[in-house]
């Protein structure tokens, strides 16, 4: 009989709070902060610190592991999120639901910025295959791609007034595209380096690009709004050249001015606050520039202030009291046009963190007496937040106390399985496995290895410096550090009476347990002592002791593994055959096998009783980090720096599972006593479980499923055609369609395809019945089962409304033409449901266009079109009239409503208090302006000769 084995799978993730290669950013009510952990996205309570909800895409067999982590995120004025993934898909979660609207396949690789416009109708996402595509977020469908830049899109931001959006490039140059007519209007040439990012303000006046350079580039946006007021054509009249006026017609950013920055690193990120009244350049390492953004009227008075000085620097001594005057005069009157970029963008402070910064974001809300709050991610899996005052920024809160802030390089199950350790650069932390909560948080050095004390109230961890510590579980205090050895402690291992630990300094030490009591304090706590030492003669890597405490196993970094009598430290056998050091070992439960291994990538089985090797697995792409039984059988786990955890049967020799999940190397592996669950420990700072379910399953079925895997792999590389030749884009860039060849739209077509195949037949028994009835021979109609009762017309409609709005483009471009035609004879039949006219036009539309040429030239193709231009025009309109009618209706609505509250005397009360506010501080300003003015005449009359 065939043997089943039972399923594991992926159950929980924690320990990761931000990644590094993805940005934060807060939600529109600045209470949350959206933070990517790997694949998942996290809401963390800004106040209460806690993580309220984490939104993770279920994996699929094409997108798993590291493909599915978040790469970048942008929050909607509603409750909307938007993510961009690894592989190329953009998803939109409903953030009061926790639910994924909708998922958007456009991109080929990874996603790199995201961004709606004002209203949240439109998103715009930049990729690393040089494409940004806009997608219809109502629709949910792309509208089009657009496509010029020679290297990865770093940003973009949306110009509202003008309908227009701004991108930047690693290949230097920033691209101004027109919406409407979808193409670019303008390219931006003059940085050196690869820019990395650019951002407007809220009033859409400036925008700001910040590369490699060390300066911070800054440009004024002339839109459509400002060209009617009269500045412009002021600033027109200067130009001497009659072709820079009509060049300004198209000229959207005009270079306004650079300033220094003080770091020499690359701009990873610049951000306006969302008043306005902030600009934050962050820089690729610990600090972030904070400058003031002024206003119109107080840049002006500050550039008359430097030009009034640069006059009287000019004219000191040179020229009498009455031409100084006529100077002042003439400034006050030239000075609208000689406002600079060091009069607007004034440098405030320098805010320094202890790690770099990965990512920066302001808050929607400000808060009361100070100017913005500021979150920052680090690179140590930590998020801080800071008010930033005129004067100095402060740290109000961090999040920091749910993960590591390096890798994870140790996990110790207690033997019940209820509590989980972990050790990592400087703390140990102490987790419930089953919910992810960290309980304990205690300072450390660098821990390598560890193990629970029998009773679970004590813990011992091997550090890097050679120490032991010693660990209360219960208070979460480090209560001894033994020195134990000369080097690194690599590997502990408990027996029967106390513990062994194999060290760099090529000493195996047998330790024991003591309870002892220090005359300064009134109860005992637990000690060790060593008992006795096994000289090696060479590093240690790693130890083992079989269960029953009858040998021990010593790896060594001469590619050996020793094996030893427990009790008299007696050589036993010496297994050779890894081409590389043995980093990992166990024995089974019942002492018959011993399993290695080993940097070379394989495992090998061995038997402990002649030390034979009964099979060498060649078991992961790269070093096999740490490998562990299941209690009380012959299967085991295996990890690696590959990223994957594997499953064995240890008799059999075949791989069970793969198990997809880190997004970087694993580093450790610890798996309960009853073996219903394992935890892993990585390089990314997660700490995962997998969980072994009751779904059965057989070898073969795994080994057909894994060959599947590969061929869909394959075909979506074939999608992607790597190999065939690329069109040259021409410079000023070119315009494409926003979807891409999946598996899921080959699905689809094939759906509409055998769905026109069993209507058409349907139709044909039906016209065959209908003439058998006429002749008078009557027989029962039986319709065909596998239309579920619908007409023909309605069975191919279900199939085309079942296709996702996204896919829906590609599905029929694949259709071919005799296929077209006979979905556009249905159309006629379709249009008469109300709620399917956007769908029927927007298929009409888009099989014109496909097919444009040959519907022309086919004859038997222009009464379904004629038919279709009148029926269509007219169901449109009748739909917009409909919801011109009930959009009338709420408003009027509205407007009762309005009329019974008491709602708009409080908009007049506010609207006064503001005109107030407005008139107090014009007031203030003519007051100190005419003070100045007293100040100077008084210097005058002071020099003066009558005086």
């Amino acid at each position: 009989m065939v043997k089943a084995y039972l399923r594991y799978e992926a159950a929980a993730a924690f320990g990761v709070i931000v990644s590094v290669d993805c940005n934060i950013t807060y939600d529109s009510s600045g209470k949350h902060l959206l933070a990517a952990a790997l694949e998942k996205l996290s809401v963390w309570h800004v106040r209460q610190g806690i993580c309220t909800k984490a939104l993770a895409p279920s994996p699929s067999s094409s997108s798993r592991g590291p493909s599915l982590a978040v790469t970048s995120i942008a929050a909607s004025q509603s409750s909307q999120i938007a993510c961009g993934y690894a592989d190329g898909t953009v998803r939109i979660w409903d953030a009061e639901k926790g639910t994924c609207e909708t998922t958007l396949n456009g991109h080929r690789s990874a996603v790199t910025i995201l961004r709606y416009n004002n209203h949240g109708s439109l998103l715009a996402s930049g990729s690393k295959d040089c494409d940004i595509i806009l997608w219809d977020v109502i629709g949910e469908a792309g509208l089009f791609r657009l496509q010029g830049h020679r290297d990865q899109v770093t940003d973009l931001v949306f110009l509202d007034s003008s309908k227009k959006i701004v991108s930047s490039s690693k290949d230097k140059f920033v691209r101004v595209w027109d919406l409407e007519t979808q193409h670019c209007v303008q390219i931006i040439s003059g940085h050196h380096s690869e820019i990395w990012s650019i951002d407007i303000d809220p009033s859409e006046r400036y925008l700001v690009s910040g590369s490699g350079d060390p300066e911070l580039r800054f440009f004024s946006i002339s839109n459509d709004l400002a060209d009617r007021k009269p500045v412009p054509e002021k600033i027109e009249s200067n130009v001497d050249n009659g072709n820079a006026s009509v060049q300004n017609k198209w000229e959207v950013l005009k270079h306004f001015g650079d300033i220094q920055r003080q770091s020499k690193d690359r701009v990873s990120m610049v951000r306006f606050s969302k008043s306005g009244n902030l600009l934050a350049c962050q820089v690729a390492g610990t600090t972030v520039e904070i400058f003031d953004v002024l206003n119109d009227s107080e840049s002006k008075r500050k550039a008359k202030r430097r030009i009034n000085r640069k006059e009287k620097k000019t004219s000191k001594g040179k020229s009498e009291i009455t031409e100084n005057g006529n100077i002042n005069v003439e400034v006050e009157e030239g000075s609208e046009l000689l406002v600079t970029v060091s009069d607007v963008f004034k440098p405030l402070q320098l805010l320094r963190a202890k790690k770099k910064i990965c990512s920066i974001s302001f808050s929607p809300v400000t808060p009361k007496g100070s100017l913005a709050t500021l979150a920052l991610s680090l690179n140590n899996n930590l998020l801080e937040i800071y008010s930033i005052e005129s004067t100095s920024a402060t740290k109000t809160s961090s999040v920091e106390l749910q993960g590591h802030r390096s890798d994870v390089r140790s996990v110790t199950l207690s033997s019940d399985n209820t509590l989980l350790m972990s050790t990592s650069h400087s703390t140990i932390k102490i987790w419930n496995p089953s919910t992810g909560s960290c309980l304990r948080t205690i300072d450390s050095g660098y821990g390598l290895c560890g193990l629970f004390v029998p009773g679970n109230k004590y813990a011992i961890v091997g550090t890097k410096s050679g120490t032991l510590e010693i660990i209360d579980v219960r208070s979460g205090t480090c209560l001894e550090v033994v020195e134990a050895h000369g080097g690194s402690v690599q590997s502990i291992f408990a027996t029967a009476d106390g513990f062994v630990t194999g060290s760099v300094d090529q000493d195996v030490k047998f330790w024991e347990y003591q309870m002892v009591q220090k005359p300064d304090q009134d109860h005992k706590h637990l000690t060790v002592s060593p008992v006795k030492n096994l000289k090696m003669n060479d590093d240690i890597v790693v130890v083992a002791v079989s269960p029953e405490g009858k040998y021990i196993a010593v790896a060594l970094l001469d590619c050996t593994v020793k094996v030893f009598f427990m009790d008299s430290l007696k050589f036993f056998l010496s297994l050779y055959g890894h081409k590389l050091p043995v980093l990992c070992m166990d024995v089974s439960s019942d002492g018959d096998l011993i399993v290695t291994g080993s940097a070379d990538k394989n495992l090998k089985i061995w038997g402990l009783d002649f030390g034979d090797c009964h099979k060498s697995l060649f078991a992961h792409a790269d070093s096999v980090m740490a490998v562990k039984f299941v209690g009380n059988t012959h299967y085991m786990f295996s990890v690696g720096k590959d990223r994957l955890v594997k499953y064995w049967d240890a008799d059999k020799f075949e791989l069970l599972l793969t198990l997809e999940g880190h997004h970087s190397e694993i580093w450790c592996l610890a798996v309960s006593s009853r073996g219903d669950f394992l935890v892993t420990g990585s390089h990314d700072r997660s700490i995962r479980r997998w969980d072994r379910t009751e779904e059965p399953f057989f070898i073969e079925e795994e080994k057909e499923k894994r060959l599947e895997e590969m061929f869909e792999t394959d075909m979506d590389n074939a999608f992607e055609s790597k190999f065939a030749s690329k069109e040259e884009l021409p410079e000023e860039g070119a315009v494409a369609l926003a979807g891409k060849k999946t598996g899921e739209t080959v699905t689809a077509t094939d759906s509409i395809m055998d769905a026109l195949d069993i209507a058409e037949e349907e139709l044909k028994r039906i016209a065959e019945y209908e003439e058998a009835k006429s002749k008078g021979n009557v027989a029962v109609f039986r319709p065909n089962i596998l239309m579920l009762g619908n007409s023909p017309s309605d069975y191919v409609l279900r199939a085309v409304s079942s296709v996702r709005t996204n896919d829906l483009e590609q599905a029929l471009l694949a259709l071919p033409f005799s296929d077209s035609l006979r979905v556009f004879s249905y159309l006629k039949d379709w249009i008469a449901y109300p709620d399917k006219v956007e769908l029927v036009c927007r298929v009409a539309t888009v099989l014109l266009q496909i097919h444009h040429n040959q519907l022309t030239s086919t004859v038997s193709a222009r009464p379904i079109l004629s038919l279709l231009k009148d029926i269509l025009h007219a169901r449109v309109k009748e739909c917009k009239d409909t919801l011109g009618f009930n959009l009338a209706a709420m408003d009027h609505l509205k407007q009762l409503m309005d009329a019974k509250s008491d709602a708009p005397f409080r908009d007049a009360k506010n609207k006064l208090m503001e005109i107030r506010a407005r008139y107090a501080s014009q007031h203030q300003t003519q007051t100190k302006g005419e003070r100045r003015k007293k100040k100077k005449q008084k210097k005058l009359d002071d020099g003066h000769v009558w005086s």
